[in-house]
């Protein structure tokens, strides 16, 4: 693939179902990209993929680096090949005043993908991951009931991640989804709040090309609802 398209396994919408017993090898994704995030075989832990590292954030607080990504499999990623078209400073305090910043980068991005990466200190952020699925099928809304949640201050690291326009709602996550890991790749999980510490440097691509491939042979996918469930969506992502 080019730089900046986006490659994408599988459906939010099929993890809202449960679908996650099966997947793709990891290393099929990151030869589609080397920046993105997802998660793995049965919910269990945030993916992170970062300058073509995998990385598993696990719900106990540990990262694994996936060392033989032919052997690990995934039920969901996105991911590109990273090339920012804009690179700049800035200092954000809250979480919500992202899409301030990137409208201001890109006034034409509304109905289009970004890419993000922010490194740098972080004064605060708040975190969260998946224990995994406790049955197959289980639902997303159900395991991440269970999620645990951790803030780290004054921490240094990359923020990694996705702004989805609103109509790939239920394919993907419509807005910002953002995954942390810290310099040590020592901690990390899906981010629910940030502020940096001062300006961190931000890098961002506008994508127009979206390739899309679902599971096959799988029979959790064929027999899933793949209900469009927004507020369901919403409420996991946080």
């Amino acid at each position: 693939m080019a730089k900046n398209e986006v490659f994408q396994y599988s459906l939010v919408s099929a993890l809202m179902d449960g679908v996650a017993t099966h997947g793709t090898p990891i290393s099929r994704v990151l030869d589609h990209g080397d920046h993105g995030l997802g998660t793995f075989k049965s919910m269990n832990g945030e993916m992170i993929v970062l300058d073509g590292v995998c990385y598993q954030m696990k719900s106990d607080g540990t990262i694994e680096h996936i060392h033989t990504p032919s052997e690990v499999i995934t039920p969901f990623a996105t991911v590109t090949r990273f090339n920012p078209n804009v690179s700049t400073r800035a200092t954000i305090s809250n979480k919500k005043d992202l899409p301030a910043l990137l409208l201001k980068l890109f006034p034409q991005s509304k109905n289009h993908f970004l890419a993000i990466r922010m490194d740098g200190t972080f004064k605060r952020i708040k975190v969260r991951t998946a224990g995994g699925q406790c049955f197959p099928r289980e639902g997303m809304l159900a395991v991440a009931g269970r999620q645990t949640t951790n803030t780290f201050e004054a921490v240094k690291g990359t923020i990694i991640g996705f702004r989805c326009p609103a109509y790939v709602m239920g394919l993907n996550v419509a807005g910002d989804h953002l995954h942390f890991i810290d310099e040590e790749r020592q901690k990390g999980g899906h981010i629910l709040e940030f502020e940096t510490e001062g300006d961190v440097e931000v890098g961002v691509s506008l994508m127009s090309k979206f390739h899309l491939e679902v599971p096959t042979e799988d029979e959790e996918f064929n027999e899933a609802s793949l209900a469009h469930d927004k507020d369901g969506i919403e409420k996991v992502e946080g």
